[in-house]
């Protein structure tokens, strides 16, 4: 390996958008990141499953058609 071509590893601070901090080594010295495992979803148990609606439901929305089973079952 060639002497001094690699660039220099620092502790580096990790920023979340939540405001948890941790360190870890990089080439750079402050990283800023979005989600972390403090704030992600998969990781906090407060995971939301959005599901697509199909082409009744839409049909059924767009002609103001209802289903009775459907609004008894999210008031519970």
């Amino acid at each position: 390996m060639k002497a001094a071509i690699h660039p220099a590893y620092k502790v580096a601070t990790v920023t979340c958008s939540c405001g948890n901090t941790f360190e870890t080594g990089s080439v750079r010295e402050d990283i800023r990141i979005e989600v972390c495992s403090e704030c992600h979803p998969f990781y906090t148990g407060r995971q939301k499953f959005a599901q697509a609606d199909g082409r009744v439901d839409r049909f059924n929305k767009k002609y103001g058609l209802k289903e009775e089973g459907r609004e008894e079952e999210g008031q519970e």
